[in-house]
């Protein structure tokens, strides 16, 4: 851990900490103050650039200005990963050359301190003890089990842990390169998706398809005695130090040649991703009762890339063996900024927890009618003017669904993470059979096949979905059950993504 500088409150008084997560993908950042989340935001989110790996610097000015504080008033900075051991594992694999001015472990730290002007306590943590972190300090829950599973992150790619008043406790790690990340983006590749952008078509598309490649794609991984361990056939992968994630070997196995971006969707790419998303499905749950055997622990955390799989994540929590299951709604990289800062936390005020479970993940930036009632005059666009009439609002909108318009809702602080979940959503009736056509195709101009999420009261999900639990991040999918037809809403396999409300 490296740190340089001294902690400015005595006795972990109230103290402030930056959480930061950079330089590969989603880059974030967040401020806790005496523990409490005051603001956590994406730098995506102000250079919409998706998934904008560079330093957070327009994030870092955001959470200053939410929390009303100047860099000087920072008591720690904490980065979500540790750069030294990172490079190791870049220099092992080749993908930076050990001669190279980029194996500078001292890099990262330089880039940090010059990019947001602080000279401040600066604190590296392990990447995956910061997804755990992410997961159980903002759960609510006393103690849990923990499972993080992402691409990789320092070496790591798989961590089982448990955590408690304690904190955490590491029981079993997996090591680069056996990854079920990159064993998912190998496939999603191979479907001619982007990696660390197209997992989530895999996902829709699996629907479409049968795992008729299941029994081939088992061979890829070999689970342990101990179940809280695996290992990857490296022998059909290329991603340690090729040009592509896979090679011809895994060509060989598959049958089929792997699909070009430009080319169209086929059955074989169907089932092909049918099958990649069960292997998922079916390791994960194995996990999950092997990990509960362990630990005898009726709650489960989830973070890392993978746990944004909610069809994966339903089925765990359908299945599996816990009686609650969390899963943090920046469960990527951008939520390593809060595992970091609250780990930060602890350090300095020998806390073990940060306060409160996080019920609410719109912890970004927010803009009042007023400015945006100018901004719509500065451009001369035309509008209508509902302040103070919230019920006339909100019968205009409604009056818009009803005519199967498409509504863009725009209220509040942005949401953290990837899903839209009400502070900036598009909103239609999910009654209308084009609905779901129109809007990815004039709107968000993406493929035919990708689903849209249904928001729900709470007190009337169970009414439309097979869903018992809260689900206020939109992170597991559910079976719709309604006695209305909800085409826009219903994916192929009948199932929906919920926000309860």
């Amino acid at each position: 851990m490296g740190s340089t500088g001294t902690t400015r409150r005595a006795g972990g008084e109230r103290p402030i900490i930056i959480g930061l997560s950079a330089f590969y993908h989603d880059a974030a950042c967040c401020l806790l103050r005496g523990g409490a989340l005051v603001a956590a935001a994406q730098e995506e989110r102000f250079s919409r650039r998706k998934h904008d790996p560079r330093l957070p610097v327009e994030a870092f000015r955001f959470c200053l200005e939410a929390g009303g504080i100047g860099p000087h008033e920072v008591d720690a900075m904490a980065f979500y990963e540790q750069p030294e051991t990172k490079l190791e594992r870049q220099v092992w694999s080749g993908r930076v050359p050990a001669t190279s001015a980029r194996a500078d472990p001292g890099a990262a730290e330089r880039r940090i301190r010059e990019g947001l002007g602080y000279d401040g306590r600066l604190l590296f943590f392990p990447h995956h003890l910061s997804h755990a972190a992410s997961a159980f300090d903002f759960s609510g829950f006393d103690e849990a089990a923990l499972l993080t599973v992402d691409g990789v992150g320092e070496w790591t790619t798989t961590a089982f842990a448990r955590g408690s008043s304690s904190g955490i406790e590491l029981l079993a790690e997996v090591a680069f390169p056996h990854s079920l990340g990159l064993l998912y983006s190998t496939l999603t590749a191979y479907l001619g998706f982007p990696v660390n952008d197209g997992e989530a078509r895999v996902m829709g598309l699996a629907a479409y398809g049968r795992p008729r490649f299941l029994e081939a794609l088992r061979q890829l991984v070999r689970v342990g005695k101990r179940g809280l361990d695996f290992t990857l056939d490296i022998d059909y992968f290329d991603f340690i130090n090729g040009s592509k994630m896979y090679n011809d070997e895994l060509c060989v196995l598959l049958g089929t040649p792997p699909r070009r971006p430009d080319e169209p969707l086929t059955r074989v790419h169907q089932d092909l991703a049918a099958s990649v998303q069960a292997l998922l499905e079916e390791l994960l749950l194995t996990f999950g009762w092997h990990l509960y055997e362990e630990t005898g622990l009726p709650r489960l955390c989830l973070a890392g890339g993978v746990a944004l799989n909610c069809v994966a994540n339903g089925r765990i929590r359908r299945e599996g063996p816990f009686r609650q299951v969390f899963v943090q709604p920046a469960a990527g990289d951008a939520g390593g900024a809060l595992g970091a800062a609250a780990l930060a936390h602890r350090r300095l005020t020998g806390q073990k927890r940060v306060q409160g479970a996080l019920r609410d993940a719109r912890c970004g930036p927010a803009w009042s009618a007023d400015q945006v009632v100018r901004l719509l005059e500065a451009t001369g666009a035309r509008f209508c003017d509902h302040r103070g009439d919230e019920s006339g609002l909100l019968a205009a909108v409604a009056d818009r669904l009803a005519r199967h318009q498409v509504v863009a809702w725009f209220q509040g602080s942005m949401e953290l993470g990837p899903r839209a979940l009400g502070a900036r959503s598009l909103l239609a009736d999910p009654r209308d059979p084009d609905a779901r056509e129109r809007l990815n195709r004039t709107i968000k101009r993406r493929e035919p096949f990708r689903p849209f999420a249904p928001a729900v009261l709470a007190g009337r999900a169970a009414a439309h979905f097979d869903l018992d639990v809260a689900s206020p991040f939109m992170l597991e999918t559910a079976r719709v059950r309604s006695d209305l037809d909800l085409p826009a809403i219903t994916h192929v396999d009948g199932s929906a993504r919920v926000q309860t409300v």
